[in-house]
């Protein structure tokens, strides 16, 4: 007797939340019917969905979404970490963002997730050698996203970028798990050095909107950096450091700073 097949929303639980929201919002407000079926509804699995909604914000005169949907699909396949890396991001930008009520805003609406989804597949290329495609996109995803992520950054899962508005991350860097960032954010060099120039970011740091992190140096998991901050010198772990340039303030408040997002420094014991 054959047995019965599984519907994968169920065994995939993000993507069945995200396409139970779709249709809920299609009833609210038809108009966004077309918009929501093509993103969501029309795919039968998250990296479908991933697939189209990358390509579609990334296809120009010069490469046609149908070429960058293939080349998506190619790397969702051969790298799965690439998804579950998608569906991280999403669940740590619906557990950090207020604004964020539904799991299928980042996925249609916000530039923050689909820019570092962008960054992973051009990651993906470089990382197979495909080094003039990942440009492409790293220059496509800057254009339109705001956020210019060398395409040889290393950046870890559960990665939220609130607003995403002039993000910068230089090719050295490192950024580990559970990272939070606002807009602004510059992770970068200090001069014209061609080796290892750029900052490493523990995991569960919070960095807030406008603060510059420069050179070389490592800033300790789970640390708050203060919005405006510009970071010379390496933080330690679970410490708050403020001003230009930056100094230790005080602790850093919390277990996890990324997750509480709590900015304010008079918080701090």
């Amino acid at each position: 007797m054959a047995q019965p097949k599984h519907n994968l929303t169920e065994l995939d639980p993000v993507w069945h939340r995200i396409c139970q929201e779709a249709e809920t919002a299609i009833l609210n407000e038809p108009l966004m019917g077309g918009l929501i079926h093509a993103g969501v509804l029309h795919h039968t699995s998250f990296e479908g969905a991933l697939a189209y909604r990358i390509s579609m914000k990334l296809a120009s005169p010069e490469m046609s979404e149908q070429i960058l949907r293939e080349i998506a699909d190619q790397a969702y396949v051969a790298a799965p970490e690439l998804v579950a890396a998608a569906r991280a991001d999403i669940v740590a930008t619906y557990d950090r963002d207020p604004a964020c009520h539904r799991f299928m805003k980042p996925l249609l609406f916000f530039k923050g997730f689909q820019a570092v989804q962008a960054y992973r597949l051009g990651h993906w290329l470089y990382r197979q050698d495909r080094k003039d495609l990942a440009y492409f996109i790293q220059m496509r995803t800057s254009e339109m996203f705001g956020v210019d992520i060398h395409p040889a950054a290393k950046i870890g899962q559960g990665i939220m970028i609130d607003h995403a508005h002039s993000i910068v991350v230089g090719e050295t860097a490192v950024v580990g798990d559970n990272v939070s960032m606002l807009h602004s954010v510059t992770l970068g060099g200090t001069g014209k050095e061609d080796d290892d120039r750029h900052p490493k970011i523990g995991d569960g740091v919070l960095i807030g909107a406008g603060a510059k992190v420069l050179g070389n140096i490592k800033v300790g998991h789970c640390s708050r950096i203060a919005a405006g901050s510009v970071v010379l010198e390496e933080v330690p772990p679970m410490k708050t450091v403020a001003g230009v340039p930056a100094k230790i303030v005080g602790e850093a408040g919390c277990s996890q700073p990324s997750i509480s997002m709590d900015q304010i420094l008079n918080t701090m014991k």
